[in-house]
This record gives C-alpha cells, sequence and structure tokens, in this order.
C-alpha cells in the first residue's frame, strides 16, 4: 500500500492523504473503524462540508441509530415552511452562489435558535401571523457583541419577510424586520494598510513567492478577495485585465478594464503562475475565496500583521489613489463603485489630510515685527 506523499500535507485532524498505484492524490478521515474518501480540494468550502460529514458520520454509534430516520415534517404558515418556499423561488435562483450560501447559513442559523432560553420551540416552529418586531430584535441582540453579523440577521430576515409579503406566503401584513434598527458598528470597517505595514509584508514575503503575489494582485489591482481568486491569462488582453466584478454579477454587472501596473508586472513575471488563475492551491486548484482569505490570513500572521485583512489591501489602494489626486469617478472606474458615496468618503478624507497640513501652521501666531 502506499504510504503519504511527503509533499502533501493535510492539516485537518484525523485525516491521511497518499497516492495511489494510479499517482492519483487521495484523502481519507479515519476515526472510530470508519474510513471515508474525500474527495473536494482542501481549504475549499466544499471539503470543510465533507470533512464536517464525515466526522459527524464516525461520532455516530450505529447502534443508537434509528433503522429508518424520517426528515421532521415542516409545519405549513412557520418560519421553516416559508424558508423552504423561498429557497425553491425564482428569487432566490436568481441570486449568485456565494450569495445563497451566506443568507442561506445565516437564516438557517436563526431557524435552530430557540425563541426563549431554555425554549423547545424554535424560530423555526414560529407561526409567521406570531411573528413580530421583538422576536428579530431578540435574534439581533444575540448578536450584539459582533454589530456587523447582527445587522446581517436583520438584514436577511427582512429580504425573506419581504418576499413572503410580495408573493402572498404566510398572510403576513406587514413586515416585522422593517422597524427594527440595526447596531451601530463603531470604527469603518476593515483596517486599513500603511505604508509601514505593506513594507513589513514585503519584507516578510519577496518577490517570487505566491504571498507576493496575492499581496500585489490584491494591492496594485485594488479589488475583492472574489475577484482576484479568478484573475488569470484569460483576462489579460492588451496589457490590461479585463473581467466582471462578482458582487452583484447578476443584478448589476460591473465590467472592468485596467491596466497592469508595472509594479504588478514585475511581480508577476518573477512568480509562479497557475494554467486558470494565477493564484493556485498547493494542489494547482484555484483558490475559493473562503479558503483563499484563510490562506492569506495565515500570511498576514507570518509578518505580524494579524490586524490586517486582504479586503484592507483594497482600502489601501483606494486612500493611496485617493490621496494622489483621484477624482470621485476615476475611483468609480477603478474600484467598481456604482454611486459616488462611497467614492466621495475617500477623496474627502484625502482632501481633509490635506488641508489639515496647510491649516496647521496656521495655530502659531504671528510675532509683531516679523
Amino acid at each position: 500500500m502506499c504510504g503519504p506523499h511527503p509533499a502533501v500535507q493535510i492539516k485537518y485532524r484525523y485525516t491521511r492523504s497518499y497516492r495511489d498505484r494510479h499517482g492519483k492524490l487521495r484523502i481519507e478521515y479515519r476515526r472510530h473503524g470508519r474510513t471515508i474518501a474525500l474527495k473536494a480540494e482542501p481549504g475549499t468550502a466544499e471539503f470543510q462540508a465533507e470533512y464536517d460529514a464525515a466526522k459527524a458520520l464516525s461520532d455516530t454509534d450505529p447502534s443508537r441509530r434509528p433503522a429508518q430516520h424520517q426528515p421532521e415534517p415542516i409545519k405549513p404558515g412557520t418560519l421553516r415552511w416559508l424558508c423552504t418556499e423561498y429557497y425553491r423561488s425564482a428569487e432566490w435562483s436568481q441570486l449568485a452562489p456565494i450569495t445563497q450560501y451566506e443568507r442561506k447559513l445565516i437564516l438557517e442559523h436563526m431557524m435552530l435558535e430557540p425563541i426563549k432560553p431554555g425554549s423547545p420551540l424554535r424560530f423555526a416552529d414560529c407561526p409567521l401571523p406570531a411573528l413580530r418586531s421583538e422576536h428579530v430584535k431578540v435574534l439581533r441582540d444575540r448578536k450584539a457583541a459582533v454589530p456587523t453579523a447582527a445587522n446581517k440577521r436583520v438584514k436577511y430576515l427582512g429580504y425573506l419577510l419581504k418576499w413572503a409579503i410580495q408573493n402572498n406566503k404566510g398572510q403576513l401584513s406587514f413586515n416585522p424586520a422593517r422597524d427594527v434598527a440595526k447596531l451601530r458598528i463603531d470604527g469603518d470597517g476593515h483596517h486599513c494598510w500603511t505604508q509601514q505595514e505593506c513594507e513589513q509584508f514585503e519584507l516578510r514575503h519577496p518577490v517570487g513567492s505566491k504571498a507576493r503575489l496575492a499581496y500585489a494582485l490584491l494591492l496594485y489591482t485594488g479589488q475583492r478577495r472574489s475577484d482576484v481568486v479568478l484573475l488569470g491569462r484569460q483576462n489579460i488582453r492588451n496589457g490590461k485585465l479585463c473581467f466582471t466584478q462578482q458582487k452583484n454579477k447578476r443584478r448589476k454587472p460591473v465590467a472592468l478594464e485596467l491596466p497592469i501596473l508595472p509594479q504588478l508586472q514585475q511581480v508577476m513575471n518573477a512568480s509562479m503562475l497557475g494554467d486558470l488563475t494565477f493564484l493556485v492551491t498547493e494542489y494547482g486548484r484555484p483558490y475559493s475565496r473562503a479558503g483563499f482569505g484563510n490562506w492569506f490570513r495565515d500570511r498576514c500572521n507570518e509578518a505580524g500583521l494579524a490586524h490586517c485583512s486582504a479586503h484592507g489591501l483594497r482600502r489601501a489602494a483606494a486612500t493611496v489613489a485617493a490621496e494622489s489626486g483621484a477624482s470621485p469617478h476615476e475611483l468609480m472606474s477603478i474600484f467598481g463603485w456604482l454611486t459616488l458615496s462611497e467614492a466621495e468618503r475617500y477623496t474627502r478624507a484625502a482632501e481633509r489630510r490635506k488641508l489639515a497640513e496647510r491649516a496647521m501652521a496656521r495655530l502659531v501666531p504671528i510675532k509683531p515685527g516679523t
């Protein structure tokens, strides 16, 4: 039997990897006498789902399981029933897969929570006519420690209930989530990398490394990780990167043509590039958005930048462009924003800093005779 391949490192507990007699990589989950093959790419959401399912299966005592497991019946008119109807709708099918994944994950978590601490009644069992704003506030406040997550609960539940009213589902006369205020978020989102932090990352990850390639793609294109992981040779046309942003791709697609900056081209020339995407995993496969985010987080940690993230480089790029004199419309053409408000936030901040530098001299009183 073939032993583990030395070049393959699997960090998931109870897994082992090896090459079979045909040279194909095999990954298995082995525990409690069970061996379960994992077929997806490690580091992807699909692999994590397979791993979690294998763990749950191996932890289950077969002698305690019923001979035939019958799914719990769904009672019409409940919040669970509404979610099921929503997932089958045409409106749901038009959402991007990544949007479906996040929205369903958050909705399903709320469905499984008890209406009150210690209550056997879950939110999934709640009759729609009995749903009130107070219930939505309970769900929001359970995530109060993470305001962004709390606000997403209100947002996605509001989408669900709005769809129900528009499609006459569940006898709802009003949207209970509509009047629930969002929690205040301190700060302004992801940390924006400073010049010193950029230099610190560059010192730890030199040109030629995959980490430096990822960093350069993020900083010198100013794009989100969901776009950077898909960029490849096929996107290069006449010295430009041509692509459509993934965010709102189905509802309001934004097509961009960005010149490849010399700084980025220099890093690309010195790096090993994948076939379909510039960035590939150790198995030669494209990264998923989540997988890349986790991988880049580790590279930031290696550079002593635990507070920095991939999205923070997008903010850094926007800040540099604004301070170099880019207009709001120019920023929109680079970063794909559809409204002026986001671009003006950067230009106003840049202008404020310049005015402060000029005005500081006025704090010193002018002495007579000088």
